[in-house]
C-alpha cells in the first residue's frame, strides 16, 4: 500500500510521526508540504494528496492541518476523493466501512498523538462493507460529476 501524506504548516510534526508509525509497519509512504519553518496553504498540499489518489499514484491519503477541516473542503473539490475528516479512532473507520472514504484528513490539535495514530490505525485496517453503502458511494459519485439523484 501507498499513502501519500500532505501537510501544512501546523500539521508538519503529526505528519512526520505518522509517517514514521507507517514504516514502522511496512507501508510506503511520501510526503508533501512546506519546508520547515515555512507557511504552507492547505489547498496546496489537498491538490497534491487528492490528485495522487485519483490518479492512483497513491492508494489512500492523509492530510493534516491545524483543525483538518480546511484539507477536508479543499480535497473533496477534487473527483474521485472521498475525504473524511476523523478526531477518533470511530469516526476514521467508519469513514472506511460505511463511506469508502480515500483520504483521511486530522487536526494537529484535535486530539492527542495516540489518538490521531489509532484513527489512521483504525481507518487503514478498516474494510469498505459494500451492501447498501455502495449504493451511497454511487450516489456521491453521481453528485461530483454533476448528476441528479
Amino acid at each position: 500500500m501507498r499513502i501519500m501524506i500532505g501537510f501544512d504548516h501546523r500539521g508538519r510534526a503529526l505528519a512526520g510521526r505518522i509517517g514514521e508509525w507507517l514504516a514502522g509497519r511496512g507501508i510506503t509512504s511520501e510526503t508533501t508540504g512546506p519546508a520547515e519553518g515555512e507557511s504552507g496553504d492547505y489547498p496546496a498540499a489537498a491538490a497534491v494528496v487528492g490528485r495522487a489518489v485519483a490518479s492512483g499514484r497513491s492508494d489512500r491519503g492523509i492530510l493534516i492541518c491545524n483543525s483538518g477541516v480546511g484539507m477536508c473542503i479543499a480535497a473533496n473539490k477534487i473527483a474521485g476523493i472521498r475525504a473524511a475528516l476523523a478526531v477518533n479512532p470511530t469516526m476514521a473507520e467508519h469513514s472506511r466501512r460505511h463511506n469508502d472514504s480515500n483520504v483521511l484528513c486530522l487536526g494537529a490539535v484535535n486530539q492527542p498523538d495516540d489518538v490521531a495514530l489509532a484513527s489512521v490505525a483504525a481507518w487503514l485496517d478498516a474494510p469498505f462493507e459494500g451492501g447498501r453503502h455502495a449504493r451511497r458511494v454511487e450516489m456521491i459519485r453521481k453528485l461530483e460529476g454533476g448528476g441528479e439523484l
